[in-house]
């Protein structure tokens, strides 16, 4: 798992400033969405969060952190020791078999940011950070399944890349296509492979 040294201290403000850029974030998505509206779900003035931030974007860039160290925080609360369950766990939350209408608004709101690294290079050095920490976090289970002989003697970093693509391949597919069965199709592929790669046999 990240180390505790790796997240941001977040105050309250910015918390309350991250919280309602979410919900601005769902309500508008990202083309519609501005300082203005965010500040209409803080119940605040615009003052009150370029007090903070001083673009949208740098408020963007502060959301990403902001939602992927709540992610490793929900993880290191939710999975212990036993390996397979934590992998599996942390898949499910990465993309959820069922997933309700907000975690469907929230995948299409990370899409249509993560569209925006292709020209913006703030936005890229930052789903580069997301994805290497999303990355670590597989490759530590991993590891801890090597270690207590859960798992078969891999090279964790390789097999977290390997999850790490299928999951992305398989949120974007959901969020831009109508091929509704594609998401749970690489679900199963995924658990096909995990099977397959890290089971140790008897």
């Amino acid at each position: 798992m990240a180390s505790d040294s790796s997240k941001q201290h977040w105050s309250t403000a910015e918390e309350e400033i991250m919280e309602a850029t979410y919900r601005a974030l769902l309500r508008h998505g990202y083309a519609d969405l501005s300082i203005s509206r965010i500040a209409d779900e803080l119940d605040k003035s615009k003052a009150a969060i370029y007090y903070h931030y001083d673009t949208k974007d740098d408020l963007l860039v502060a959301f990403l952190e902001f939602a992927v160290d709540r992610f490793e925080e929900t993880i290191e609360t939710e999975t212990g020791d036993e390996p397979p369950e934590d992998l599996e766990h942390v898949i499910e939350k990465l993309l959820p078999l069922q997933p309700d209408e907000e975690q469907r608004q929230l995948q299409a709101v990370l899409v249509g940011l993560r569209s925006q690294a292709v020209t913006n290079e703030v936005f890229r050095e930052q789903f580069t950070q997301i994805d290497e920490r999303l990355a670590a976090t597989v490759r530590s289970i991993v590891e801890c399944g090597i270690d207590d002989d859960t798992f078969r003697d891999v090279d964790p970093s390789r097999v977290a890349e390997h999850i790490l693509a299928t999951v992305n391949g398989a949120m974007y597919g959901r969020v831009t296509t109508d091929r509704k069965s594609a998401a749970a199709a690489a679900r199963v592929s995924l658990a096909s492979y995990i099977d397959s790669e890290l089971r140790c046999r008897s």
